[in-house]
C-alpha cells in the first residue's frame, strides 16, 4: 500500500451520492472537503433558478452579428468575469428563433464542458451558448463572492470531484444546485467591495494599455484601406516569387500597408532586427513545469494563467522554454493577437509550439507587445498565414515582415504605459487571490480571523509602489 491512498465508504454514503462508484470519487481530499462543508447549506436555497444552454442548438456563426445580444462561451470567462474580446453576437430576432433565454448583470456562469470556469456577468444583454450553466441568485448582489467561493479550494474541488469523464469532463444543472457553499456576515460584503475594487483596477489596466496603442497608431500614422479587393500581378511579382496562388495574399491592402512601413525613417526585416527562440526543447518527464498556451492569455498581454503538470503529462506541443522579458506572439490564425510579455512569475515555463518567441536589443519588450498587437502587424501577419485544416503563419513569412523601428523617446512612453497597466493588473490579480484566501480562512478557522487577513494583505496590495520606472 505504500504510495497509495485507501478510503472506507458504507454503501448507504454511496447511495446518498448519486451512486458513484468509481475510486476517484473518494479521494481523502474530496472526503475532507465534503466533512467539512458538512453544515452549510446547498447553492440551490439561494437560487431562482439554474439554467443550461440550449442542448442541439442550431445557431451557426452565419447568424453572428456586429452587435445585439452576447452569447456567452466558455472561453470567455476570464478573471470571473466576461472578457472583452473573441466576443459574439446575435439579434433579437435569432435570439428569439431559437428559443433563447436572456439574462442580464450578476448572473453566475460556469462552464458546463471542459475545464472548470466561472464568472459573473458584467453586461445587462447576454444569452448562453450550450457549454455554459447560468444561475440566477435570489439576491444578486452576492453574486462576486458566490465566483469567488467557487474558485476557492472548497468550491473548485467541489466542482471538480463530480466532472462526469467521458469523452470530455462535464457538469450538470443538478450538480450545481447540490453544491455546498457557506456565507459569512461581515466578510462578504467585504469580499464583494474588494471585489469591486478588482474590476476597478482591471479597467484602469485597460485604459492604460489603451493610452501605448494609441501613441503607437499616432506615431505610425498609417491607414488601412479594404475597399478594393482587386489586384493584378504578372506571374514573376505573384507564383513566380512568392509561390503563393491564394487570392488574399495580394490584396491592396497588404501592399499599402508596406509600402506605408517602408516610408518609416527606420525599418527592416524581422529576421535582421529580432532572435526568434525556436528551437524545441522535451520536458523531463519526472519533473513539474508551468506550461501556457492560448487560452492563457488576455487580450493587453497578460499571462493569466498556466497548466501545471509533470513534463510527462503535458501535451506534444509544450516544446518551447520561455524567460523574462521573452515576447511570446501567436502564429495561429484566428488568434493572431494572442501575444504577451513573460513576467518572472513564468520564468522557466514551457510555451505551445504555436508561439513564437522572440527578443530584441532594438525593442523593448513592452514596445514588441503593442507594435505585434497593432492593426497593422495583425494584418501582414494574417497575410502569411497559409494551410487548410489549421491556418498559421509559418517561420519564413514571419521573418520576411518589414516592421517600423520606433526612436527611443517613443519606446520609453510606451513601456511606461504597459509597465504601468501590468502594476494595476497584477494588484486586481493578488486582491482576487486574498479574497479567496480570506474564503478559506473563515471555513478553517473563523470570520474574525479572515477579515484581519482581508483588511491587512489588501492594504499591501493597494499601498504598492506605484511609480512605474
Amino acid at each position: 500500500m505504500s504510495g497509495l491512498e485507501c478510503s472506507e465508504i458504507y454503501f448507504n454514503n454511496i447511495h446518498d451520492n448519486l451512486f458513484r462508484l468509481e475510486a476517484e470519487y473518494y479521494k481523502k481530499i474530496y472526503l475532507g472537503i465534503e466533512k467539512k462543508l458538512a453544515n452549510y447549506n446547498e447553492l440551490g436555497m439561494y437560487v431562482n433558478s439554474i439554467n443550461c444552454g440550449p442542448f442541439g442548438s442550431s445557431l451557426l456563426d452565419d447568424k453572428y452579428e456586429i452587435n445585439g445580444v452576447l452569447v456567452v462561451r466558455p472561453f470567455n470567462l476570464k478573471q470571473l468575469t466576461i472578457e472583452n474580446e473573441n466576443l459574439v453576437y446575435i439579434s433579437e430576432e435569432t435570439l428569439h428563433d431559437n428559443n433563447l433565454k436572456k439574462y442580464g448583470r450578476n448572473t453566475v456562469l460556469f462552464s458546463r464542458v471542459g475545464d472548470i470556469k466561472i464568472g459573473v456577468s458584467n453586461r445587462d444583454n447576454i444569452t448562453i451558448s450550450p457549454n455554459i450553466i447560468a444561475v440566477s441568485l435570489k439576491n444578486e448582489l452576492l453574486a462576486k463572492y458566490v465566483a469567488v467561493f467557487f474558485y476557492t479550494k472548497y468550491g473548485f474541488l467541489q466542482i471538480k470531484r463530480q466532472l462526469k469523464i467521458s469523452a470530455q469532463p462535464t457538469i450538470s444543472t443538478n450538480v450545481i444546485e447540490k453544491l455546498k457553499i457557506p456565507f459569512f456576515d461581515k466578510l462578504v460584503d467585504r469580499i464583494i467591495s474588494k471585489l469591486d475594487i478588482t474590476e476597478n483596477l482591471m479597467q484602469q489596466a485597460n485604459k492604460a494599455y489603451l493610452k501605448a496603442e494609441q501613441l503607437l497608431v499616432k506615431e505610425l500614422n498609417i491607414k488601412i484601406k479594404n475597399d478594393n479587393n482587386i489586384n493584378i500581378k504578372p506571374f514573376n511579382n505573384s507564383f513566380g516569387n512568392s509561390g503563393r496562388l491564394d487570392a488574399e495574399y495580394y490584396l491592396p491592402k497588404y501592399e499599402d500597408l508596406q509600402k506605408n512601413i517602408c516610408k518609416y525613417p527606420k525599418k527592416g526585416n524581422i529576421c535582421s532586427i529580432i532572435t526568434l527562440q525556436d528551437k524545441n526543447i522535451t520536458p523531463k518527464d519526472n519533473r513539474k513545469y508551468k506550461y501556457i498556451e492560448l487560452a492563457n492569455i488576455d487580450n493587453i498581454g497578460n499571462v493569466i494563467d498556466c497548466t501545471e503538470d509533470f513534463g510527462a503529462n503535458l501535451p506534444t506541443r509544450a516544446r518551447r522554454i520561455v524567460h523574462t522579458g521573452d515576447v511570446i506572439i501567436s502564429s495561429i490564425e484566428g488568434s493572431l493577437n494572442k501575444c504577451a510579455v513573460i513576467t518572472e512569475e513564468f520564468d522557466g515555463a514551457f510555451c505551445s509550439t504555436g508561439f513564437f518567441v522572440i527578443k530584441s536589443g532594438i525593442f523593448t519588450a513592452e514596445t514588441l507587445l503593442v507594435l505585434f498587437k497593432s492593426e497593422v502587424l495583425q494584418n501582414l501577419m494574417k497575410k502569411g498565414c497559409s494551410g487548410t485544416i489549421l491556418t498559421a503563419i509559418s517561420k519564413e513569412e514571419f521573418e520576411k515582415i518589414c516592421i517600423p523601428i520606433l526612436n527611443d523617446n517613443i519606446q520609453q512612453k510606451i513601456t511606461c504605459y504597459i509597465k504601468q497597466s501590468k502594476l494595476l493588473y497584477n494588484q486586481s490579480k493578488l486582491l482576487l487571490e486574498v479574497a479567496k484566501k480570506s474564503v478559506e480562512i473563515a471555513i478553517e478557522q473563523n470570520e474574525d480571523s479572515a477579515l484581519k487577513y482581508l483588511e491587512e494583505k489588501s492594504n499591501e496590495i493597494l499601498n504598492l509602489n506605484k511609480e512605474v520606472i
